[in-house]
């Protein structure tokens, strides 16, 4: 049975609580940490089996299956804790869903999808999405978006291109084609030649920052200490395109991210021209949704895009974040509540969840008295 091992804050009885607690919880974390047994029943099950509870008196707990059936009990029928859990099953069947996806030329449709998981059409659709974050026909449209990346540059034409991706009706894209590739097709077909992006270098008190901007919106805010390397960077981000000085209209903007900086937890609406892949999208919009003053784990935001164990392609998710503050990667913090590494630095990173805190106590009402 599990073992009662002793804990300095909970007592000796710490390990057998916990267990009680998830089973009364229904706890599916705890799937595969452990299994229990009913002795009036003569089955063992996993801790979210739905059954219903035994009586305390009756419930033994068990580390593995193996454990549980050496003692004379058979797995539970409903279940199935000799098994693979229900999520892992689900994240099999959508693996298996993204990989045919990805290798069909034009997009599955959902009963096939669903025929292959062994799922009816509605139910496979709900398992996908709560799995991946987003629909199988997204997950079709940016496996297509990514395959026409791919060909662009290389094709005899746009409309070439664009069928042989996958696109069957090609204006279905163009609505969206900004979007997805931060620029129209022909333009990104020749490696982003001729997109013209406005910069300025200024100083704020986080030190040198850089702000550059497309037709669409903000390409980017990068901080650091050297403005030469910060151009650099930029430079290196958009090689083909042509990279202009700002006109005095652009300091205006350049003037709104200074004050961005500066007062972070002050709403501020920028136009952004964001990018990135979808799931980087994904994060990046969890980002902005985190309220200033407050910080989440990169564990909490995975599960809030329904990729909980997406945690590391989170981390670098944010380190790929090219907005600072606009997108605030610095609100995302490792489980035990310590700064992980930021891009910009972790003191920068440290001053702005200084400021936003200091900036909400200061707009709380005072109590009264």
């Amino acid at each position: 049975m599990i073992p009662i091992v002793p804990d300095e804050t909970s007592g000796p009885a710490a390990t057998e609580a916990a267990c009680r607690k998830a089973l009364a919880d229904r706890d599916p974390s705890a799937d595969g940490l452990f299994v229990y047994s009913v002795r009036s029943t003569g089955i063992y099950c996993r801790p979210s089996c739905p059954a219903r509870r035994a009586r305390p008196e009756n419930i033994a707990f068990h580390a593995t299956c193996a454990e549980a059936e050496a003692a004379g009990f058979r797995p539970c029928r409903r279940c199935r804790p000799n098994e693979a859990s229900l999520a892992e099953r689900h994240a099999e069947a959508v693996t298996r869903a993204c990989r045919q996806i990805e290798a069909a030329e034009t997009m599955p449709d959902l009963a096939g999808l669903a025929r292959v998981a062994g799922m009816s059409p509605f139910h496979f659709h709900r398992v996908f999405s709560h799995v991946a974050g987003i629909t199988p026909a997204a997950y079709g449209e940016a496996c297509r978006a990514r395959r026409l990346a791919a060909l662009l540059p290389a094709a005899g034409s746009v409309t070439e291109a664009l069928y042989e991706a996958g696109f069957g009706a090609p204006s279905r894209f163009y609505d969206r084609a900004k979007d997805r590739l931060g620029m129209t097709p022909s333009r990104y077909r020749t490696g982003g030649l001729g997109a013209r992006i406005r910069f300025a270098v200024g100083a704020c008190s986080l030190g040198a920052i850089l702000v550059a901007a497309t037709e669409t919106g903000i390409c980017a805010i990068l901080l650091g200490d050297d403005p030469d390397a910060l151009l650099r960077d930029l430079q290196d981000r958009f090689p083909k395109a042509e990279i202009v000085g700002g006109d005095p209209d652009f300091e205006a903007l350049v003037a709104q991210v200074v004050g961005l900086v500066e007062a972070p937890a002050r709403p501020v609406a920028l136009p952004l021209d964001i990018g990135g892949t979808a799931f980087q999208q994904r994060v990046w919009e969890a980002l902005r949704r985190i309220p200033p003053g407050t910080t989440a784990t990169y564990a909490q935001i995975a599960g809030a895009i329904g990729q909980p164990g997406a945690v590391r392609a989170v981390g670098l998710a944010c380190g790929a974040n090219a907005l600072a503050v606009a997108i605030p990667c610095h609100r995302v913090v490792r489980s035990d509540g310590s700064l992980s590494g930021y891009r910009w630095g972790i003191a920068r990173k440290r001053d702005l969840l200084d400021r936003e805190a200091g900036c909400v106590m200061a707009a709380s009402p005072s109590p009264p008295g």
